[in-house]
């Protein structure tokens, strides 16, 4: 006896979501083209030109408003490719003028992204690398929460996107914009992702897209030793390091990323940053802790841990969360540790608390926000529990 077996009610293999040519360099939307046959290869360079100025000077998200490409074409395009934005989960506006975007990338993908006007040039965008983080900074509520993973440079050029959108600095305007500058200053550790954020800023940064200029972007790390220099050789930004303790033993403690990568070997990798000059300094980013760094004797001694480094230290008043041991400084002692700093010919601009209505200050990202819903949802557990009950 003969047996037949039947496969056409076989499940097939779900398909691959589309890509998003949001997140392509040039090199690889030309590429995209091809492999998806939208056109040939003789064409790609052109036709990629033209989808280039759409996505990132004009911010369309939809194929069919390219009005110099033909309908064949944006029909291929839609059939392969997506220009889909994240979800945008919740939208708050400072008193201050801060506003803080919760985005969700993909199920349970969930970053904060937050625009603070009148910093830099015009306003500038914290943007995130990663979900969660690996360092477990003691002062850092945002790095309480675990990595889930890195961020694609689709959804880290999505985090400007979105924030352009709410602006309406579409098509890129080349003067007189909101938003001047990007910082990677946000949820995670840059360099733990450099080839994604690397990707990112060759799209954010080209002069016939979004256009904001290299030495208008700046990655912030807490020391990834080995990884510093290729930052400076791939992406040409400026570099920000979370310093925050003068000795080995106290960053130990603050930045427990200093067991592994000790501040002798941070000195001597900011030292060989390529470019480092008086035009592009380097940014030491220095939280003020009651009674654990700032002291005067500790503005001194980080005098001289960056003696002859082209820097700017910027003196960020802590902002306190629930259960964390640390306080923030008196007022009059940080402007006393600026005024040494300041004496000795280093700028050294105390950061404005900015955002803090919304949970948008430095190190609040995320986690806080994650709280707040775990409140409200267990708050509506109990009232459906007692409304049950009754």
């Amino acid at each position: 006896m003969s047996l037949t077996l039947d496969l056409s009610r076989t499940t097939a293999t779900p398909s691959a979501a589309p890509v998003n040519l949001s997140g392509l360099t040039r090199a690889e939307l030309r590429q995209a083209l091809i492999d998806a046959g939208v056109c040939p290869p003789e064409k790609a360079k052109m036709r990629a030109s033209q989808v280039w100025s759409w996505i990132h000077h004009y911010g369309v998200t939809d194929f069919a408003a390219m009005s110099n490409v033909a309908k064949d074409m944006q029909a291929k395009l839609a059939e392969a490719f997506t220009l889909a934005r994240p979800e945008i989960v919740e939208r708050q506006v400072s008193k201050d003028g801060t506003r803080k975007w919760l985005i969700r990338t993909a199920p349970g993908i969930e970053i904060e992204t937050v625009y603070i006007p009148d910093v830099g040039r015009a306003g500038a965008l914290c943007v995130s690398s990663q979900v969660g983080c690996t360092l477990n900074c003691t002062f850092c509520h945002t790095g309480t929460q675990k990595l889930v993973r890195n961020l694609t440079a689709a959804e880290i050029v999505a985090q400007v996107q979105i924030a352009r959108d709410d602006l309406g600095e579409w098509p890129s305007p080349k003067e007189d914009r909101c938003l001047s500058n990007i910082v990677f200053m946000g949820m995670g550790e840059p360099l733990y992702n450099l080839d994604h954020v690397s990707n990112a800023i060759d799209i954010i940064s080209d002069n016939e897209g979004i256009a904001i200029s290299r030495r208008r972007i700046t990655v912030s790390t807490s020391g990834v030793v080995p990884k510093i220099a290729e930052l400076g050789e791939r992406t040409q930004t400026m570099l920000a390091i979370s310093l925050h303790a003068t000795n080995d033993p106290l960053r130990d403690v603050l930045v427990p990323l200093n067991k592994k990568y000790p501040l002798e070997q941070l000195m001597a990798a900011i030292r060989a940053y390529p470019g480092l000059s008086n035009a592009r300094r380097v940014t030491f980013e220095y939280v003020m802790l009651k009674g654990v760094n700032d002291s005067p004797e500790e503005a001194r001694a980080l005098m001289k841990l960056i003696e002859g480094i082209p820097a700017k230290i910027n003196l960020i008043p802590f902002n306190p969360w629930p259960g964390v041991e640390y306080e923030c400084s008196d007022w009059k002692t940080i402007e006393r540790f600026a005024a040494i700093l300041n004496k000795a010919g280093y700028a050294s601009p105390i950061r404005t608390p900015r955002g803090r209505d919304i949970l948008a200050a430095c190190g609040q990202l995320k986690s806080e926000s994650e709280k707040v819903r775990a409140s409200a949802l267990r708050k509506a557990g109990v009232e459906g529990g007692e409304a049950e009950a009754a």
